[in-house]
């Protein structure tokens, strides 16, 4: 097995175990934990933590109206997931991303696609698959908000380090970078993104209004 090297920050495998994670970056970090044997048993060390600590606090009576709430949130959720999106087509997904409907491959240039996974949106937040054709490069950009990649299959290189399977990487509205994919077979990745990228340099901010992703 591939030795996993990037895994989330603490704060946000903190958030993960707490659910205050939005439904798009919970839903690549439970495909990053499902990999990665050493986040996920931080996250079950912290999930126990906060059972422990929630176990000793006095009991708070419920609102009357929660449990119709939260049913009615489950089936806004429910139907905004699979909404005009075909069945789950890649039985090699790890487990959390099987139950996710995926859409129709875009094409985005030369050797690169992207199609969208049906989790729940949280505003401008979604989950995006890329797949980026060995030896290609992704433009220079920043970004409007939050972006969180998980490598499934491949490997990439940017101004960080070396990604691959399983390795997880966070970027923000500080990060500049260009990744350019190193193996020799595509780079499958698993994107949380807040916005839009941000294309850097005078060609980027050109054709900036013809990439929406």
């Amino acid at each position: 097995m591939t030795r996993i090297v990037h895994i989330p920050a603490e704060e946000t495998l903190l958030a993960y175990a707490a659910g205050t994670l939005r439904a798009p970056e919970a839903a690549v970090v439970a495909a990053h934990l499902a990999l990665c044997p050493e986040s996920d048993r931080f996250v079950a060390e912290l999930q126990a933590l906060g059972g422990a600590l929630l176990g000793s606090l006095p009991p708070t009576a419920l609102a009357a109206d929660s449990l119709g709430r939260m049913m009615a949130r489950i089936d806004a959720d429910g139907g905004e997931a699979g909404a005009e999106l075909p069945m789950n087509d890649m039985a090699d997904l790890p487990e959390p991303l099987r139950r996710y409907p995926l859409g129709p491959w875009r094409w985005l240039g030369p050797g690169t696609r992207v199609r969208s996974v049906g989790v729940p949106k949280d505003g401008d937040c979604r989950v995006l698959m890329f797949s980026i054709g060995p030896g290609r490069k992704m433009p220079q950009h920043t970004h409007d908000g939050v972006e969180m990649t998980l490598v499934l299959e491949g490997s990439y290189r940017d101004e960080s380090g070396h990604f691959g399977p399983g390795d997880f990487e966070e970027a923000d509205t500080a990060t500049d970078h260009q990744p350019v994919v190193d193996s020799d077979v595509p780079c499958l990745c698993l994107v949380a993104l807040d916005g839009q990228i941000r294309l850097s340099g005078l060609v980027g901010r050109m054709i900036q209004p013809f990439v929406r992703l």
